[in-house]
């Protein structure tokens, strides 16, 4: 009988094949898990590590907030609110959790990827000091962020300024850029409407449609 007589050359082309189309489905997959996992999530006594909101205050009511720095309905809003929160921070009436977004349309817009680079800027002071985030909050919200906004090193100026240093590199590497991307994608629908934007403010679990009076939007909620 012939003795059957193996091609090794075309056994090694058919095998080399094989292993290239494998590591190409490798590489596929752990692509598509980098791009659509959360990344880093940043860490610390100042961060739920449930929900992933910068926690303020230790009051007995729960205000969420979820904001765009960028938006200028949240910038409307700190004018508007912003008072009224201060004073129920002070008053030691609620915690407030906030939740900074990055909306791709606002993102864009500034040419400068502001929103994300914010929103993470804001999780680099929570990590570093808790106590820094508020000041930070309210004093990058007094300038009414527009055109490119801030620079990463005013950033960590207005950080510096407020308490928070030691983040230059967690800014500059975008540390949670994928994070600030994954809260985008939690961001609570209106009821009434089924939309999501910013501002969202939701008191004790309640969705707040908000009328531009903070003694019934706000202060008439908490118990």
């Amino acid at each position: 009988m012939a003795q059957r007589k193996v091609n090794w050359f075309a056994a090694g082309i058919s095998i080399a094949v094989v292993v290239v189309l494998v590591l190409v489905v490798v590489l596929v997959v752990w692509m598509n898990n980098a791009g659509s996992g959360s990344g880093a999530r940043p860490d610390g006594s100042g961060i739920d590590a449930e929900t992933g909101a910068i926690v303020v205050g230790e009051g007995s009511n729960s205000m969420d907030l979820w904001f765009d720095f960028y938006c200028p309905h949240c910038q409307d809003f700190e004018q508007q609110y912003g008072s009224t929160v201060d004073d129920l921070l002070e008053q030691g009436d609620i915690t407030l959790d906030l939740y900074p977004v990055a909306l791709a349309n606002l993102n864009a817009a500034s040419g400068t990827d502001f929103s994300k680079r914010s929103a993470n800027a804001l999780y680099c002071i929570a990590e570093a000091d808790p106590n820094a985030v508020y000041p930070f909050f309210r004093a990058l919200f007094a300038t009414n962020p527009t055109g490119p906004g801030q620079t990463d090193d005013e950033l960590i100026a207005m950080a510096a300024d407020a308490g928070a240093t030691g983040i230059d590199s967690c800014v500059t590497d975008r540390t949670y850029f994928s994070f600030v991307e994954d809260q985008t994608k939690k961001l609570p629908e209106n009821p009434a409407t089924g939309g999501a934007g910013t501002p969202t403010v939701i008191v004790n679990g309640d969705f707040v449609t908000l009328t531009g009076d903070p003694q019934a939007d706000l202060v008439d909620r908490i118990g």
